[in-house]
């Protein structure tokens, strides 16, 4: 299955990729935060095919009653899961804390109990479908994997426990920016969960 994710930046490029056929192969938009909802729309009714997002730091809160909130067309899966052709998808917003009371920010220890609600339903998939999750959306890096020493950019400690819990074949994330000289890697191996940062988009064949 091929895949567009996207995050954090806005590409015009992909606008005129979308509408002349580049991505006719795509089946499945992933979003991985900080875009405005009307950029996943639009990928959303050029391509046909689902759109699964999390919120980034810069996104506003989730309101289920104001459409502003979300982007039409897409499932948010902050925390949540679906599946699609067979493959489950969970995902988890948001950033580390770096400014008091902000949306979609979160201290390490919030970010832990935030993967622990995911655990029920983990642990469903397991004894249901034989695995608990096969891709990971996140807005965040891992801690360690292609985060950044800076407060705001610095991944979450609760992803790499998640990881060794849910057993992903793949995590697909945002928020770190490539123009940082002490970024080097795009894509890593942990815990055997192959791990892209697919700033600003990335096609992606997965088996």
């Amino acid at each position: 299955m091929k895949i567009l994710a996207v995050s954090d930046q806005i590409v015009e490029r992909v606008y005129g990729l979308a509408t002349n056929g580049h991505f006719e192969d795509v089946e499945l938009i992933l979003g991985c935060g900080d875009l405005p909802y009307n950029y996943l729309e639009y990928l959303v009714t050029v391509l046909c095919v689902p759109l699964y997002y999390v919120p980034g730091n810069h996104d506003p809160e989730f309101n289920p009653l104001d459409v502003r909130s979300r982007a039409e067309g897409g499932s948010n899966l902050d925390l949540r899961f679906a599946t699609y052709k067979n493959y489950i998808i969970g995902g988890f917003g948001g950033s580390t804390c770096y400014q008091p009371n902000a949306v979609n920010q979160y201290s390490q220890s919030d970010a832990y109990w935030r993967a622990f609600r995911m655990l029920p339903t983990l642990l469903l998939n397991r004894i249901i479908k034989g695995r608990a999750l096969d891709i990971l959306i996140t807005h965040s890096p891992a801690f360690g994997i292609h985060d950044d020493s800076d407060q705001a950019h610095q991944g979450f400690k609760a992803l790499n426990w998640l990881i060794k819990i849910a057993k992903p074949r793949y995590m697909f994330h945002g928020h770190t920016h490539f123009y940082r000289n002490n970024i080097s890697e795009s894509e890593s191996v942990y815990e055997k969960t192959k791990i892209i940062n697919v700033y600003p988009y990335k096609t992606i064949e997965i088996d």
